[in-house]
Parts: structure tokens; sequence; C-alpha cells
């Protein structure tokens, strides 16, 4: 692979007008698809095999009127202190607006009135509209939207506080300035990093380019993918992140190879075939958790997944082609000014029989021999410190946020606190019970059903035409989100009959969540095994990459003991724009485990294999150790910190699972590029020994030899070492 690679980044450096023209036509290529697309219009949600789904099966063939899947709106009215929403005029304002609502769009399929059916609080205070329209809430149209909030709008204009909550009003999540921020602090750690504006501007170009190109196919296949605007949101944020990481180890190694002599062709194709082999491998890490979501078996979180994994590949692509190509537009202005001074220093005091300028060690360098010095102390203090961390994942609670979870600025909150104070919490999230069977069999589940603990109020069945199925609905007692809905959820399907289904959108999450639970394990052995093989294949060790998954495991439970504390029982949480503590969001572990894992592997790249390759160079693996960090530890560095700034740079968003997300992976890769990858697993080799790269024989002849390290390629190219004049270039 070696070989390889390194033929393509030569060709990519002599060809360069020529690829990079290939690059910006793709770009242009995407955008136009992007800027023509129709706009996605739909955003379907779908549970294959969950009762949920199955009772929403059942109401659109025998129930279409009933409009199970479309979206809803609750106008919630609220009348003066003192006053009742019964007194008269009060009745009429509210009258006219259920008028309007009915008039103001063909897409509204029912409007009820809260004075025909019960939906005015015992103490007068609050009444509520319920809207339901004939589309669900990606496919409203802004004219929809517009004519529900000037219905608001009019009724609190005469005295009224009216707030809107509902799905009908979901928009795309904002995510603010967060993401240029990152961008930002990405940008000053490259320039501290590099000592070069051209060298740090590379990576974010190519990385631009390349999140560029992900982002506007994902927008041009929307529409006909059905994908969702958090798929977008997910691929900018892997793509922006893994983008900068990679070509900032492909530039790196390129100036590495400038500093010992290398010609810059020859430095291009050496840097993409050592270093593009860890980029490849990495990648292929990523891209192997990301399209492993396909086993939960959620359509939305397989495209979700997909599409992220699409973004990594054009990330890596550009990391072995574009780079290259722009390294040679960028001729010795990739080297600092600083550098070729101490390049200059370093020949004149050899020169001079010296000892070369620069030779005191670097921080990766004193850093691996106090690991290597002290091994089991810094085991011991980085496994607890991340066990204690870890300690509040063991009180995680699994669900979806609903709009409980919403900022109290927005109408949707205020929609959900007045309706909770007026009816009780569990009316923002009634059950639907689905009955396939005659009347008489409606009310007897009626009958069951109040008999059950936690139920607030049961509403008489409603009947199709056919009169062979009916809909109940069941307003809980406590909030949507909690435990006790959830237990009542449950005793429900354990009371009634199989002809008995409950859904709507609590019952759904309910759903997702134990969907989420028991597809966690068999993803992770997935994921994990298939990359275990993986690492086997670049490290020729067994004990590598066991080590690898058993520090990723470490850091990814810490990582969410951290969202637990934070979103969960809120600690900090006003640090991090937290209003609304509540279960964490369901596919939280498994999400965090597939993209975690990726970006794990690329930090347990990188640097171990700098440790392989100077074990097979014949260095005693105390002395690897210290090689691969004395390379290896300021670039991980900064790809560490570059990753969590992007990352970080999310929580700013208005979208509580994309604040999560952010926080999550930003905690996550924290934990594990400076606690596992730079304190535990040197220390973990350092008490293996020469033991960490054994390989029993049978499986060295199995696996294939990709030969990473490039070692073949060194022998190939044994005869065109330079002898002299090894800093030529880097002094030009």
């Amino acid at each position: 692979m070696a070989t390889f690679l390194y033929r393509l980044g030569r060709s990519a450096f002599r060809r360069r007008r020529l690829v990079a023209l290939i690059w910006v036509a793709l770009l242009a290529l995407a955008g136009a698809g992007a800027a023509s697309a129709p706009v996605a219009t739909s955003s379907s949600f779908s549970i294959p095999g969950t009762e949920a789904q199955k009772a929403f099966d059942l109401l659109e063939e025998r129930f279409p009127s009933a409009g199970a899947d479309g979206a809803t709106a609750r106008v919630v009215f609220k009348a003066p202190d003192g006053q009742k929403m019964t007194d008269p005029a009060h009745k009429a304002a509210v009258g006219k607006a259920v008028g309007e609502l009915r008039s103001g769009s063909d897409q509204v399929a029912d409007v009820t009135d809260p004075y025909t059916v019960q939906a005015v609080s015992r103490d007068g205070s609050t009444a509520y509209v319920q809207v339901s329209y004939k589309v669900n809430g990606m496919e409203l149209t802004d004219a929809t939207r517009e004519a529900l909030k000037e219905t608001g709008d009019q009724a609190r204009a005469g005295g009224l506080t009216v707030e809107i909550g509902g799905d009908a009003l979901q928009t795309v999540p904002e995510t603010g300035a967060g993401e240029i921020v990152g961008v930002v602090v990405a940008g000053i750690v490259l320039v501290v990093t590099f000592g070069s504006l051209v060298a740090a501007g590379l990576p974010l170009l190519t990385a631009l380019i390349g999140v560029g190109i992900g982002v506007s196919t994902i927008t041009a296949l929307a529409s006909v993918l059905d994908l969702g605007s958090t798929t977008s949101t997910l691929a900018m944020m892997i793509g922006l992140a893994v983008g900068i990481d990679y070509a900032l180890f492909i530039v790196s190694r390129y100036r590495a190879e400038l500093a010992e002599g290398r010609e810059r062709e020859e430095a291009a194709g050496r840097a993409v075939g050592t270093a593009g082999s860890a980029v490849v491998f990495a990648g292929l890490t990523v891209v192997i958790a990301l399209v492993g979501l396909a086993v939960v078996n959620i359509p939305m979180l397989t495209k979700m997944g997909f599409a992220a994994a699409g973004t990594v590949l054009i990330a890596v692509l550009i990391a072995l082609t574009l780079i290259p190509a722009l390294l040679g537009f960028a001729g010795k202005r990739v080297v600092g000014r600083k550098a070729r001074k101490a390049a200059e220093a370093a020949e004149a005091a050899e020169a001079a029989g010296g000892a070369p300028a620069g030779a005191r060690p670097n921080l990766g360098t004193r850093w691996a021999r106090f690991v290597l010095r002290r091994p089991v102390a810094v085991l011991l203090v980085g496994v607890i410190g991340l066990g204690v961390i870890a300690v509040p994942a063991a009180s995680l609670e699994m669900g979806l946020p609903d709009d409980g979870a919403q900022p109290t600025s927005t109408t949707q909150r205020r929609a959900y606190d007045l309706l909770s104070d007026g009816f009780g919490p569990g009316s923002n999230g009634p059950l639907m019970v689905v009955v396939d069977g005659d009347r008489a069999a409606a009310d007897r589940t009626v009958t069951d059903i109040k008999g059950l603990d936690g139920v607030a109020a049961v509403t008489p069945p409603t009947p199709n035409e056919a009169g062979d199925t009916s809909i109940i609905t069941v307003v809980p007692k406590d909030r949507p989100s909690s435990v006790e809905t959830e237990d009542l959820v449950h005793s429900i399907r354990d009371t009634t009959g199989d002809d008995v289904l409950v859904t709507g959108a609590t019952a759904m999450n309910i759903d997702f969540s134990q969907k989420m639970n028991d597809a966690l394990l068999p993803y992770l052995a997935l994921v994990v095994g298939l990359a275990f093989v993986l690492l086997m294949v670049v490290f020729r060790s067994v004990l590598v990459p066991l080590k690898a998954a058993l520090g990723f495991l470490l850091s990814v439970v810490a990582a969410l003991g951290a969202v637990v504390a934070v979103f969960q029982w809120g600690w900090l949480g006003s640090l991090f724009g937290v209003e609304q503590t509540g279960p964490i969001m369901s596919m939280m572990p498994i999400f965090m485990v597939g993209v975690v894992f990726g970006l794990a592997m690329d930090y347990e790249v990188f640097l171990v294999t700098r440790m392989r390759e100077a074990y097979v160079h014949g260095e005693r693996p105390g002395e690897a150790i210290v090689t691969g960090f004395r390379h290896g530890a300021r670039v991980v560095t900064a790809a560490a910190v570059i990753m969590i700034a992007v990352f970080a740079g999310f929580i700013g968003s208005s979208e509580q699972m994309v604040k999560m997300i952010g926080f999550g992976l930003a905690v996550a890769v924290f934990f594990d590029a400076f606690v596992v990858r730079m304190a535990i697993v040197p220390a973990v080799l350092a008490l293996l020994g020469r033991r960490a790269w054994w390989l029993p024989r049978r499986l060295d002849r199995v696996l294939p030899n990709v030969d990473v390290e490039g070692e073949g390629l060194r022998k190939e190219l044994a005869a065109d070492e330079p002898e002299g004049g090894e800093r030529e270039l880097v002094r030009a």
C-alpha cells in the first residue's frame, strides 16, 4: 500500500493543476446540484418492527382520516389573572381563532374547539386548540406556518397569553456562530503547530472543500433519499474534524521529509506513502463505525451514518491527492521562516563540529520518558480518573427530547409549561391507543386502562367508518419523558391483548429507546470486532489492538458519565446552555460508540504507527515509544485540540440533540486523546515491552502485509537516498 500511495502522492504533486481543477470542479458540481435541487419536504421517521410503528401502519390503512403521522400544533390560551377562558369575550376570541385556523391552510386536517372537547383547565385559566395537519412537519409550507403564527398574534392582541407548541413549528436547527469559532480555533492551533500561515491554511482549505462537497451532495440528494436536516449537520461536524486532522498529518510528515533533505516531489510522495497509509486505515475505522449504524435498523440513523461516512471518504481522498497537489503550489512557504532559520543554524553547528541546534528533547520526548520511568503510576492515575468520571453513567436514563427541553425563550417551551400548569405534565404527551376490533373491544380497553396507575384521563373511543378500529387517547399523570410514563406504556401493553397497540410520539420515543438499547451490544461487537482485525493488520500485533479497544471503551464510558452529569443531573448546565435537564437522547450511547471509536482509532493509528515503524527498524520497545512521541505527540495534540474545538462549536446549537452530540464528542475526544492515547497507551506499552508486538505465527501468515510503516517502500527507494546536503531545500 505504501508504494502505491507513494506513487499517487508524486503523481498528484506533478499534475497539481489537473488535480486541483478536478476537485474544484467537483465542488462546483456539488454546489450547483444543491442549489438546483428541490427543497427536501420530507424527513420521515420510522422504527420497523416496533408496536408503535405497527399502530401507525394500521391507522394509515384503516383510519386515514386520523392523520396519525401528520404534524400537530397546540395553540394554548391563558386568561389574564383573575379572569377565565370561559368568559364570553375570551370564548369569542378563541372561537375566532378556531375559524381562522380551519380556513388558514388547505393542509389543515382538523381543528378542535376546546369548549366542546373539554380542553379547558379545571380552574378555567387555560384552554388549548389542537390542530392536526394532513402532512408531517417537514412538509408544511411557510404559508401554513405563518397562518398558525398570525392566529396566535391576533389572539394576543385581545389580551390573552398565547403560545404554540407541537411539531408544526419544527424548523432546521440553528447552530449559531459556534462552528465558525471552532474553525478559528483550529486555524490558531495550526499556525502555532506549523509556524507558517501557508502550512496552517492548507488543512483548513482542504477540509472546507471536502465538507462543501459532502454537505452539498447531501443537500442535492435530500429530497430523493428523504434525508433530514440533522444528517448534514452530522456530516459537517465529522467531515470538518477528520478533514483537518488527515491533512494535518500529511503536511506534518511532508515537512519532516523536507527536513531530511528530500526534494519536494519526493517528500510529497513519501509523506503520502507513510502518513497516507495511516490516514487510509484511520479513515476506514471511522467509515466502519458509521456504516455499522445500519445494524440498528432505523432508516434515519442508517442514512445519517452512510452520509457521514461518505464525507469521511471524501476527506481521505482529498488528503491523499489534493494536499500533495497544493503542496506543489505552496513551494518553500510551507516551511515557516523560523523553521528555515533553525535548519540553517543546525547545519552551521554541524559544519563547525558542534552539537546540532535544536538537540534539546521536545515536550513529547520528555513526557514519554516520564511515562517510561513511572508506567504503573501513570496507568493507575489515568484509569482511576476516568473511572471516577464514568460513575454518573450508571444512572443513565434514555429518551428523546420533547418541547420541555427547548429554551425558555421559545414559544414551544412556553406552551409546554402552560399545558403542564393547567392540565398536568402528562397533557404534553398523550398516548394514542389503537384497538383493532369492534366497539365492545374498545369499551373493554377503556375500562382496563382506567384501572391502571399513572393514568390522568381516558377519552371515549373514536371508531372509524367501518367500525373495526378505534382510537383512544390516554393522558398520563407524568411528563412524556418520565420513567413513570414509560411504565404506564408497558402496563397498557401487558394488560390489554395483542389487538391493542399503543403509539403516539411518547410511545414511539419509548420504543426507539428500547431498540437502541437492544442494538448496542451487537453494534459494539461488530464495530470493535472489525476494527480489531483492521488494527491487527496495521500493527501486526494482538495486544496493541486489544489495548486500543479497551482504552476506547474507558474513554467513551467516561464521556457518557460527563454527559449524564451535565444534561441529566444539571451539573454546570448553565455553562453549556442546558435550561432543562432530562433523559439523555436515546441514540447518544450507540452514536458515541460509533463516532468516537472511529476518531479514537485515528490517534491510535497515527501515534502507534510511528512507534511500530521505529521498532521494526531495530529500536528497543522503550526507545520506540520515545521516538513515536517525539515525532507524533505534537501533531496528535494539535489534531485533538482541533477536533475538540470543532465539536465544541456545536454546543451553541439551539437544538438539544445537536448540543448534546457536540458536547459528548468533544469530551470523548479530550479523554481519549489526552488520557488514553497520551498516558495509558505508553504506560501499557512500557509494561508489555516486546510482548506488545507479539503476533502468533499462524496469524502472521494469514494476515496480509499492507506495509503501513513503508518498509518495502524504503527498500525500493534505498538507492535514491540523498547522502549530503540534507537541508538545502529547507534553507531555500
